[in-house]
């Protein structure tokens, strides 16, 4: 449901366009990685891969299930709650291995959190946590990196600059872009698969950016 209804708001408040590498798949049983920008990009990811024809189960901070009506979506379509700094954090990883044994896709957002920025500008990923290459170790899945791009100019900042940006993106409608990569195999051992994870996402972001012309992106 939270995938059609992605879809279905989108265009109210931007312009999605998407594109993907060649030979980039979204398999039964695969880990999406995605950039984390703003509040409002799970909404653009979660449209993208609905137009591509995937459904996931997404991993997203535990908050969400205490927000009325969206918590009830979320325990009823199979989302994960992911306790952050809390020793039921393992269980996320539990639910989410289960996920990817039953051949759904589970969207991971690996940098943890939101960047502390006032700003609408691009920039690129943050540091991954190791959760990501756990997973992928602990089941064999493909890991398929996804960049995205343009979710800052609809939400981002201050609570109040977050509210003016809603309010406001109707009107504006700012370029959206996903672009999706080719799935990996980690390897390695130590930091290795969570560098490998995060330069892939990078190079997706990357590919965004510049599709909406960010020239000041793809500098950083």
């Amino acid at each position: 449901m939270l995938s059609r209804l992605a879809d279905a708001l989108t265009p109210a408040v931007g312009r999605l366009t998407i594109t993907a590498d060649a030979g980039a798949e979204l398999a039964p049983g695969s880990i999406v990685v995605a950039n984390h920008t703003s509040l409002a990009d799970p909404v653009v990811v979660l449209a993208a891969l609905h137009r591509l024809g995937a459904r996931p189960v997404v991993m997203a901070a535990a908050g969400l299930w205490r927000v009325p009506l969206l918590g009830r979506a979320l325990a009823r379509d199979g989302h994960i709650p992911v306790h952050r700094r809390d020793r039921r954090a393992a269980h996320a990883l539990d639910a989410a291995a289960e996920a990817l044994r039953q051949g759904h896709l589970v969207l991971i957002y690996a940098e943890g959190g939101l960047p502390r920025r006032l700003d609408a500008a691009e920039a690129a990923p943050g540091t991954f946590r190791s959760g990501l290459s756990r997973l992928a170790r602990r089941t064999g899945a493909p890991v398929v990196p996804l960049g995205q791009a343009g979710a800052r100019r609809i939400t981002s900042g201050s609570v109040s600059k977050q509210l003016t940006g809603l309010l406001t993106a109707p009107l504006r409608r700012p370029g959206l872009h996903v672009h999706v990569g080719r799935p990996l195999e980690l390897t390695g051992d130590g930091t290795a698969p969570t560098e490998q994870a995060h330069a892939a996402v990078t190079a997706a972001w990357h590919t965004a950016a510049g599709q909406l012309g960010e020239r000041a992106a793809l500098a950083a």
